[in-house]
């Protein structure tokens, strides 16, 4: 398994993007260097009541500065406290986490359709950088748009929104229906009914479908087991159909986890 590392990461720059939304470039020693797409962090608060940190997806990785950027939703007091920190301030961080996307599923396959919706969106930011192929991206919101300037520099970009003020009115399905977008392998992150819905849609049109299954995260270090999920297979250590989401994933073929 590859290694991980804790760091005092410098923060080189932080900006509020949406509402409730923002984006952090951070200044690492290690982590930037090995990190792959569909890898998170485990960010850590000041305030000593809040002992796990807050596991947050990576958006991007500047291996040659050795940065990393994040860009994650204020959900409570943890990411409030984050969102108050200014350029040249520091926190500790812990990474990279998880398995990240197969990337080299792609090698025989022709074209890609990665899918993501909410705070699920970051991560398909660096995924679509390095992904080769060709890239249809879907990415829903509710209402307010983020981060699609970014993936249109390596894909097509197709959007749903609840209200219908962009894109396709609607969920991520709706605009791939509409739009008549197909594929030979999906990469998808995003919340559960999201993802149970493209492992059906996936199921049906018979396509390799690899989800992120990040929003169940809790500690992100495998000690709370807050974000167990059912599996096809069964665990090796605990001997039950369970798979901790931090540590066998984030990031799961569809057909093997239970949504």
């Amino acid at each position: 398994m590859p290694g991980k590392w804790k760091e005092t990461a410098k923060i080189v720059g932080q900006t509020k993007i949406g509402k409730g939304i923002y984006s952090m470039w951070l200044q690492t020693e290690e982590i930037a260097g090995h990190a792959v797409p569909g890898q998170f962090i485990s960010v850590y608060c000041r305030d000593g009541s809040r002992l796990l940190p807050r596991p947050i997806s990576i958006c991007e990785i500047d291996r040659e500065m050795k940065q990393l950027r994040i860009v994650y939703r204020v959900a409570g007091k943890g990411t409030e406290e984050f969102s108050k920190l200014e350029t040249g301030g520091s926190l500790e961080i812990m990474g990279p986490l998880g398995n990240g996307f197969p990337l080299s599923r792609m090698e025989e396959k022709h074209h890609a359709m990665l899918i993501a919706g909410g705070i699920g969106i970051p991560p398909m930011v660096e995924l679509s950088k390095q992904l080769p192929g060709g890239k249809s991206i879907v990415v829903g919101y509710r209402d307010e748009l983020f981060l699609t300037e970014e993936l249109g520099k390596n894909g097509s970009v197709f959007t749903a929104t609840e209200d219908g003020s962009a894109g396709t009115k609607g969920n991520v399905l709706d605009a791939v229906r509409e739009n008549d977008i197909q594929a030979d392998i999906i990469y998808a992150c995003g919340p559960t009914p999201m993802l149970r819905a493209l492992k059906a849609y996936a199921q049906e049109k018979g396509i390799e479908c690899w989800i992120s299954m990040e929003e169940r995260m809790a500690c992100g270090i495998g000690a709370c087991l807050a974000c167990v999920c059912q599996s096809k297979e069964v665990d090796g250590h605990s001997h039950v159909h369970n798979k901790r989401v931090c540590k066998e994933g984030p990031v799961f073929l569809a057909s093997e986890v239970e949504l």
